[in-house]
């Protein structure tokens, strides 16, 4: 009970960061988007390392115990590019013109389409938001010490989530309370995409469909990294500072990780 409540929680609070994304945006008259862009590369660099070096092997090891050393390594390849392939396909089934991940730019000014580009911005997020949270529970659930920093990092990302919902509908209405609800609203999808992705596993959740799930988990880790994270940073800064970022953001995971060795 007490591992449910602790992942539970940790997905709670990632989700939430989009509320705080939403909050910054509507209290302050100017983002920091040199600070953005090193935050957003280093969650980049948190995620890949912890995908590849930690999630990926430990995904492998379940698997080859189970199914040995051939047919566990097809199957953890199978599960990391099947965690690709579900990520991209919610990716395309979005379309581009209200994906948050496409970019966006409307300076029509017209109030009308500024609050629809608001709305159907949160429902994207919300959407992309379920498979990340299933992410990060499973990982809460069975690495405690992995899943914080890959939190913090998925947490770093949504905060300008946040801001891309609650500034055009706040311009469009006038209302901060309405940005920041629907900020809110769609990062609640992050906890309930965890929940019930878990419930829907719970049941059959053996060793080897643990094994396939986790390599899976690190496959949308990947993804969420070079399709969101990384050229949204580079969206609100220089290049180099992205990459300085994933950069810092590799070594802090590796050390922390050596730290439980």
């Amino acid at each position: 009970m007490n591992d449910l409540l602790f992942a539970f929680g940790l997905t709670l609070f990632a989700g939430l960061a989009t509320g705080a994304g939403a909050f910054l945006a509507l209290v302050t008259r100017r983002t920091d988007a040199k600070f953005l862009a090193v935050s957003l590369g280093f969650s980049a660099g948190v995620m890949i390392y912890v995908s590849m070096i930690e999630i990926f092997v430990k995904a492998k090891v379940a698997l080859v115990a189970e199914l040995g050393e051939r047919g566990g390594s097809w199957a953890t390849a199978g599960g990391f590019f099947g965690g690709l392939a579900l990520i991209a396909v919610i990716d395309r089934l979005v379309p581009s013109r209200v994906n948050p991940h496409e970019y966006p730019h409307d300076d029509d000014g017209r109030h009308r389409r500024l609050m629809r580009m608001g709305t159907m911005t949160a429902v994207a997020i919300a959407i992309h938001n379920f498979p990340e949270g299933f992410a990060t529970f499973v990982a809460a659930m069975q690495e405690p010490a992995v899943a914080i920093p890959v939190v913090v990092a998925i947490a770093l990302h949504n905060v300008p989530e946040g801001i891309s919902v609650a500034v055009p509908i706040h311009h469009a209405s006038g209302s901060r309370r309405k940005a920041f609800r629907w900020a809110f609203l769609s990062g609640l999808a992050e906890p309930v995409g965890g929940v019930l992705g878990y419930l829907a596993l719970s049941t059959v959740l053996d060793e080897t469909l643990f094994g396939v799930v986790f390599a899976g988990v690190a496959g949308i880790m990947v993804f969420i990294s070079l399709d969101k994270l990384l050229p949204t940073a580079q969206e609100y800064g220089e290049h180099h500072l992205s990459v300085y970022g994933l950069v810092a953001g590799m070594a802090v995971m590796a050390v922390s990780l050596l730290l439980f060795v």
